[in-house]
């Protein structure tokens, strides 16, 4: 088996991957870089048997500064890009696709075979909405945030091509947004918890979806998967995919089951590669 590890700013992703699938996944609140102590409480924790580990994959959170082993297991430091992509076709099974990730911030990998090629992001991400969220909502809790936005109508709070033009333009319809939160100037009562989150559910997911519509159209990439602990949330979901209706595109986006995991998932995928090429040149 190989475990997977992925430091984020604000969780830490472990996997156990054992022919090329998920066996098990965990998922916990995080602060500070990569280091030996997260590793072994990991370990401890979910009583993992070193003699049943091949390897560790890790990315994320200066992992590069992490030693080459942990207590005579090969640690293997992947970077962010390969990750995700590789992740991200995996869960998908695609050859090919635009890889965006969504967690604290987001960025986006152009993913072809074994090739894998940051292309551009945002820092609009999760650590946005849960910013904005604490500010404007008075909480931070991700799961609070989406049940008011599923309650909410983001037209409470976001001016529409109705409102601003008197309809819609192009392929955009009437009720597509024109400006993100442009009817709070002139509320004459504050808008409800319910649509505000609704807007700013909908402020975060349109701008990952057009960047991404945007970057995988320059890259001749014709699907985009999406994966990440931002879209474990239905209403974020909901709001990215309206935004392909708005766009007319064809195909959707493809949120695998364990989009969480991908980026944990693709770094043990690659530390098995790494793996089976040491051991060959060890043998050669």
């Amino acid at each position: 088996m190989i475990l997977g590890l992925d430091f984020g700013l604000t969780n830490l992703d472990a996997v156990l991957v054992e022919s090329g699938q998920i066996r098990q996944g965990w998922r916990q609140d995080t602060r500070g870089f990569a280091s030996l102590k997260m590793i072994e409480q990991i370990v401890d924790e979910h009583q993992i048997k070193l003699e049943d580990l091949t390897c560790i994959g890790t990315t994320g959170g200066r992992h590069k500064d992490l030693p080459s082993d942990f207590m005579g297991v090969p640690i293997f430091k992947i970077a962010e890009a390969q990750s995700v992509g590789h992740g991200g076709l995996q869960m998908a099974q695609l050859e090919e696709a635009l890889v965006v990730s969504a967690g604290t911030g987001t960025g986006m990998i152009a993913a072809r075979g074994s090739g894998f090629s940051h292309v551009t992001g945002s820092a609009v991400g999760g650590g946005t909405l849960l910013g904005l969220a604490k500010l404007l909502l008075g909480t931070s809790n991700p799961l609070e945030i989406a049940a008011l936005a599923a309650r909410g109508n983001a037209a409470g709070v976001d001016s529409t091509l109705s409102d601003v033009l008197g309809g819609g333009i192009g392929h955009l319809p009437s009720d597509a947004t024109a400006v993100n939160l442009g009817r709070l100037v002139s509320l004459e009562q504050p808008p409800t918890r319910e649509d505000l989150a609704a807007g700013l559910v909908t402020l975060i997911s349109q701008v990952i979806a057009v960047i991404a519509l945007n970057a995988a159209k320059a890259q001749n990439l014709e699907r985009i998967v999406i994966v990440g602990h931002l879209v474990d949330l239905e209403p974020i979901r909901a709001a990215i995919n309206r935004v392909w209706g708005f766009y007319g595109v064809e195909l959707p986006a493809i949120i695998p089951e364990s989009r969480g995991f991908a980026t944990a998932f693709g770094a043990a995928l690659e530390a098995k590669l790494g793996h089976q090429k040491a051991v060959a040149e060890n043998h050669g």
